[in-house]
């Protein structure tokens, strides 16, 4: 019987407004059970710096020109991480052997080599007095591989240990939209398709004081700019983005200028449209043909409109990933408790299928810094 280990999780997505933490127990192979999922809002000026800094990283240049400024950002979020898994540590009687410390994605260009995720697994080693494992992509993409996804190994073991029906899509919509695809036989398949919820989000920040498009209700309202949208089509072509193999938000962000002057609802309905037509379209060009079902994760799937949008133009059952009785809000953060795990055992967590790599390849530097 392999040996089980409890781990702790750590997950900040593209949202940037907090962190999903979950401890999970698992051999890093063939099975885990949840112990405990939370979540974590950021203070108000932890967030703001996060998304002024990411505004302004462009490309890879800016990395070395905003350097001073990252350093101090990722000292910030990395004490923060270390409170709540304190204050975590200090509830549990559970023996944590790793924390899985993803850190906020803040660049990403596999073309160039580079994927930036604030987070210092030192300090937080320091501050926690816990074997640390982070940087999951660093080896990936040394090898060859895009760097992205690195949840489908874990979306794998989702599908086999709840016995979903096969063959499945698992869409995750998160900033950007990643796909896994399971066969019979377990034949895994992944892939990056394009935008999730970044230009929506992105949007409304710019024309209210919300964060996101709650349940999709302004672009419900709103009326689609069929001129705006050919604008953006015309820009995704362009620049050749549905030949990409991975995506970063800083691909799409840009668009927004060819909607300005919209106002906030009909600005959010011609986003919305854009991106439902580039996920449909990618999914079908993909040809992953005969689905038993097609499963919805990741923040995205609370844009009841996007969701209603996107199964209007499949005309395929949808189902939402909580209707297996799995939590859809910390489906990531489980990930990288699973991901830790498997780091330590020198097991893959990237695999020519889903990223691109040239051979199954481990990931993840472990730091032991107490």
């Amino acid at each position: 019987m392999s040996k089980s280990y409890y781990s702790l999780g750590l997950m900040s997505g593209t949202s940037m407004d907090g962190i999903d933490l979950s401890i999970i127990k698992s051999d890093g192979k063939t099975k885990y059970t949840v112990i405990l999922d939370k979540y974590f809002r950021y203070p108000k000026d932890i967030y703001h710096d996060l998304v002024n800094i990411r505004d302004k990283i462009k490309n890879s240049n800016d990395l070395k020109k905003y350097e001073k400024q990252l350093n101090l950002i990722e000292k910030e979020i990395t004490i923060f991480h270390a409170e709540i898994v304190n204050k975590i540590l200090k509830k549990t009687k559970l023996n944590i052997s790793f924390i899985g410390f993803h850190g906020q994605t803040i660049f990403h260009n596999a073309n160039q080599k580079i994927s930036k995720q604030l987070g210092d697994g030192k300090l937080l080693s320091k501050m926690t007095k816990k074997r640390v494992i982070y940087d999951f992509r660093k080896n990936d993409i040394k090898n060859g591989g895009q760097g992205a996804p690195l949840t489908p190994i874990f979306h794998k073991l989702i599908i086999n240990q709840f016995k979903i029906k096969l063959p499945t899509l698992i869409l995750n919509i998160g900033g950007i939209t990643n796909a896994t695809w399971i066969k019979p036989g377990s034949k895994m398949t992944s892939f990056d398709i394009g935008p999730g919820n970044c230009l929506i989000d992105k949007w409304v920040r710019t024309k209210s004081n919300k964060k996101y498009d709650k349940n999709g209700n302004y672009a419900k309202n709103g009326k689609i700019n069929k001129g705006r949208l050919q604008y953006l089509f015309n820009f995704y072509n362009k620049m050749g983005l549905k030949n990409q193999l991975s995506y970063d938000v800083n691909d799409f962000n840009d668009q927004i200028k060819y909607i300005n002057g919209l106002s906030l609802k009909d600005g959010a309905a011609t986003l919305t449209e854009y991106t439902a037509e580039i996920l449909y379209k990618k999914i079908f060009d993909s040809k992953p043909l005969f689905f038993a079902n097609i499963v919805i994760s990741g923040g995205g799937r609370k844009n009841k409109f996007l969701i209603k949008t996107i199964k209007n133009k499949i005309n395929y059952s949808l189902k939402l990933i909580d209707e297996y009785e799995i939590s859809g809000d910390f489906i990531e953060s489980q990930a990288f408790a699973y991901l830790a795990i498997r780091s330590y055992l020198k097991l893959p967590i990237s695999f020519p299928e889903t990223t691109k790599v040239n051979k199954p390849s481990p990931g993840g530097i472990l730091v032991i810094n107490y």
